[in-house]
Order: structure tokens, then C-alpha cells, then sequence
């Protein structure tokens, strides 16, 4: 039987409709309804786990599951841009966030690069095939776009992967590869998780 995994975008935050890096700040309010909206509505797996941080971790359980906390499943590390707005960014360190953008090796936040998370994601992505069944991780977008420009093999297409808070992606694999079923699909949508 092919095993199953299915991300799930944590909800939506206060930092998130700020534009800001994330810190460890819980679900807004009314993310934490939409979600709870969603209880018993999804397919039960057979291991749910989350990342560590708080709205990862609210996000499995409003949804009525009990998650094993998976610490390779942390956020991208912003280093010393964490609660900072794009802007404030833009004014305290002149030119970084091109840098950050355009180099997948560079990291002037002091924090991890774009082609660091990329490699964590896809060695978290290696360490799954061995499991069997259905497995949901509720994780953050950084780390759903990143295990999905590494499956296509083009880490550049990291920028243009959009993953909204509260969605589904959907991968499969036959104990050899992966593939891609699911992109973003929004809990709005029927489920199919």
C-alpha cells in the first residue's frame, strides 16, 4: 500500500496579517474557529504530528487530533529578524531581504538559508517512505513550499509556491519516490484528507 502524507498549513496569525517573521505566537481567534469548524470532518491517519510551535501545535488540536510534537518539523529560522515587519526589516538592514531572497545560500538574518531548509525538509521527506499508512503533519508554509520545490527538484520555485494558512497538500509514495497530489487545497474545499 503507497503511503500517504498530508500537510496541513497552520492557521492564520496575528504576525501573519501584519506582514511580520513569525514568532511563537498562538492562532487568531477566528483561525482557531475555522479550524475547530473543521473537527471530525478529516479522514482519521494512523500518526498525526506537528511542529513545535504554538500554532502548529493549536492548529492539530483544534482539529481534534493528538499530535507527537516533530522538532524537525520547526519553522524557518529567521534569526534576528523574528517578529519584524518586511519593512522594519528593510530599514534596519539595508538590502538583506534581495540578498535573502536572491541567494538560496545566504542567511543575513543569522538564522537558516533558504537551501538549508530545503535540504531539512527533504531529509524529514526521506525519513517518512519508511512509515506506513496516513500520516498528517500540521506544519508551517515555509516548510510546505520547501519540500515541494525539492520533490519538483527546483528550489527556485520555492518564491512562487503559494501556501495558504489552513490548507491541505497531498503526497504520495510507493516506498521509492514521491509524488504530488495535492497543492494548497483550502479546508473551504470539500475534504479529501
Amino acid at each position: 500500500m503507497a503511503n500517504r502524507l498530508t500537510l496541513i498549513c497552520h492557521g492564520a496569525t496575528a504576525a501573519m496579517r501584519a506582514g511580520a517573521f513569525p514568532c511563537d505566537e498562538p492562532l487568531e481567534p477566528r483561525a482557531l474557529a475555522h479550524t475547530q469548524a473543521w473537527r471530525g470532518r478529516l479522514r482519521r491517519p494512523d500518526r498525526v504530528c506537528a511542529a513545535p510551535a504554538l500554532r502548529a501545535r493549536e492548529t492539530a488540536q483544534a482539529l481534534g487530533f493528538e499530535a507527537e510534537t516533530d522538532v524537525d518539523l520547526q519553522d524557518w529560522d529567521c534569526g534576528l529578524w523574528a517578529g519584524l515587519t518586511f519593512a522594519e526589516v528593510e530599514t534596519a538592514y539595508p538590502g538583506a531581504l534581495a540578498l535573502w531572497r536572491g541567494e538560496p545560500q545566504a542567511a543575513p538574518h543569522g538564522g537558516e538559508s533558504l537551501a538549508a531548509l530545503i535540504a531539512r525538509m527533504e531529509d524529514w521527506l526521506d525519513r517518512q517512505r519508511e512509515g506506513h499508512g496516513h500520516l498528517i503533519a500540521c506544519t508551517h508554509a515555509a516548510n510546505v513550499r520547501a519540500l515541494v520545490a525539492g520533490l519538483l527538484l527546483a528550489p527556485d520555485a520555492f518564491w512562487q509556491i503559494d501556501i495558504a494558512p489552513l490548507s491541505l497538500t497531498d503526497l504520495r509514495t510507493d516506498g521509492r519516490r514521491w509524488t504530488l497530489r495535492t497543492l494548497g487545497q483550502p479546508l473551504d474545499d470539500p475534504p479529501d484528507a
